[in-house]
């Protein structure tokens, strides 16, 4: 049974010469899980928006979208509220009521439900979930993977049709964003609910789906099975960048049979294809001079209110200059309120924190932000004041000319037109103008895209050679592996292991890349796609002897 037929579809937003939207058809039956992709500003926000009437954003559409084979704009608010669900990115944004329990029944209230039956299906969707157990708790208590999850089942309980979600797991830590997929599965697999979800973390979604759709510049450049993309998709495209591990491996070193898609069919692809004669690469060179420690903290304890617990408990570490320095973690263990406190916007109650050998009361005259030290937040959309990145530069007295990178292009454009990707970068450079010697970062990679995030490695390496030292809070654990000079683990409110990459992802189950779980048990210390396919190249294919012949 067909949902959505969307049919010539274009839009463009108001006093936008280019379209968001460009020509795009395409359909949705019933049951099918189906994963959309494409670069940041590639219009997969958009298009998704415009299949839930509630939100539809304003501009000019042309082409139709059909839902049950009649116009969606002939689809009432009622049908459109039960039928058509909707999760976004921020689970901040969707919670509007205070308690759980209300959370989960606040929908069905308001379409007029029976208390009974509201009763009935609350009890059943937190069961399903494994939400009875903070039933009763405050919605500003929760951690951010248990809001997501909250509402994917506020959602849920309205009994919906086609769920759709528009990155849902760009704030969640790696086990909580498994966790949220996972149950997304099941709900497609035993509910038969249809599922459409645009993401940019396709390690954990894309062996899952049916179909794979590809956004590029508004158009829908592949519509099909998510094994046959290398083959309708060519080249060094950024959509084949964000494709999981297993299958960039297979695309940078030549594959020939089925493309491999989950951690699984990765290792046994290389098990098969490769020899092992060679089982490690060259140790990377790692400076033994003794540096000058750039952030220190020394047993510091942190709690938000009088009576409250501890959210940092005994927290101590250093960072050396001209160091990446990353930070993995879950949701609400302590890793943003750290960097707070490193800022000096939030006090410790004990301990000492220093910044370049000085305790922080030190810094007298806001001096700490004088070519010293800064932070960019998590929602850098806080950092903007102006209706320009020209006049937001001018402001602040950035030189562009001196940036690490180019953003000579956003420069007329209004903060908050920015997809994800450049508003990082503007931000960035508003932040960058203060010249900091010490930067903080708080999940700098959040909504971005494989090529951006490249980008973002580029801008940081470039730092760092300027002798920047870069502290970044972040989930993303692939982007990690591939800038940090030291990965460190926080748990209940202190580092509990720390190392370079080599050393701390090799050692870890959960918090490591899908190379390293791929290749573990026939190579020692592989954490990137590019090691694996170094060490892949080094050991030659086990057909290439029979080849010679």
């Amino acid at each position: 049974m067909e949902i959505f037929r969307v049919e010539d579809l274009n839009f463009t937003y108001p006093e936008c010469s280019s379209k968001a939207v460009h020509d795009v058809s395409f359909k949705i039956g019933k049951g099918e899980f189906i994963v959309l992709c494409g670069s940041t500003g590639s219009g997969k926000s958009t298009l998704l928006r415009l299949l839930k009437p509630e939100i539809s954003p304003n501009g000019e559409m042309t082409g139709n979208i059909l839902f049950h084979g009649a116009p969606l704009s002939d689809c009432s608010g009622r049908r459109s509220a039960s039928s058509i669900g909707f999760v976004m990115q921020s689970p901040e944004q969707q919670i509007v009521t205070d308690k759980v329990w209300h959370e989960l029944a606040f929908g069905l209230e308001n379409l007029g439900v029976p208390a009974s039956e509201i009763a009935r299906r609350t009890a059943e969707t937190a069961g399903f979930f494994g939400i009875g157990i903070w039933y009763g708790k405050n919605t500003a208590d929760l951690s951010g993977g248990q809001k997501q999850l909250l509402n994917l089942a506020s959602v849920l309980v309205m009994s919906p049709e086609i769920i759709i979600l528009d990155e849902p797991t760009a704030q969640l830590d790696p086990i909580a964003a498994s966790e949220f997929i996972t149950a997304l599965k099941r709900l497609n697999e035993e509910l038969s609910l249809t599922v459409l979800i645009a993401e940019h973390r396709l390690e954990d979604t894309y062996p899952l789906c049916d179909r794979i759709m590809v956004m590029d510049e508004g158009k829908l450049i592949f519509n099909g099975e998510p094994r046959k993309i290398f083959t309708e998709i060519k080249g060094d495209s950024p959509v084949l960048r964000g494709l999981p591990a297993a299958a960039r491996v297979y695309g940078l070193t030549g594959g020939k049979d089925d493309c491999p898609l989950t951690v699984r069919e990765g290792r046994n692809y290389i098990e098969k294809t490769f020899k092992k004669d060679i089982t490690a690469l060259p140790a990377p060179a790692h400076e033994a001079a003794e540096k000058e420690t750039a952030l220190e903290f020394k047993n510091v304890r942190f709690r938000y209110s009088r009576n409250g617990d501890d959210v940092l408990k005994d927290l101590s570490f250093k960072v050396n200059t001209g160091e990446i320095f990353c930070i993995l973690g879950g949701n609400g263990c302590g890793k943003t309120t750290s960097l707070k406190l490193a800022a000096d916007l939030a006090s410790p109650y004990s301990g000492v924190i220093k910044v370049f050998g000085k305790k922080l009361k030190e810094y007298r005259n806001r001096s700490l932000y004088r070519e010293c030290l800064a932070l960019l937040p998590q929602d850098v959309q806080t950092v903007f004041l102006c209706d320009s990145v020209r006049e937001e530069l001018e402001k602040c007295g950035a030189d562009t000319a001196s940036l690490p990178f180019d953003i000579s292009g956003l420069l007329d454009r209004h903060p908050y037109d920015l997809s994800g990707g450049e508003q990082q970068a503007a931000a960035l450079a508003r932040i960058l103008a203060a010249k900091p010697k010490l930067l903080l970062m708080d999940e700098p990679t959040k909504g971005l895209d494989a090529d951006w995030k490249s980008k973002m490695k580029d801008i940081l390496d470039r730092l760092k050679n300027q002798g920047v030292t870069v502290v970044i809070v972040t989930h993303d654990i692939e982007f990690a592996a591939e800038c940090a000079d030291r990965c460190a683990m926080f748990f209940d409110g202190k580092i509990v292991s720390e190392g370079t990459p080599e050393e701390f992802f090799p050692a870890n189950s959960f918090y490591t890349t899908a190379v390293s779980r791929m290749t573990r048990e026939m190579y020692k210390n592989i954490v990137t796609v590019s090691e694996a396919v170094e060490i892949c190249s080094l050991n030659g294919r086990k057909d290439d002897a029979h080849d010679s012949h």
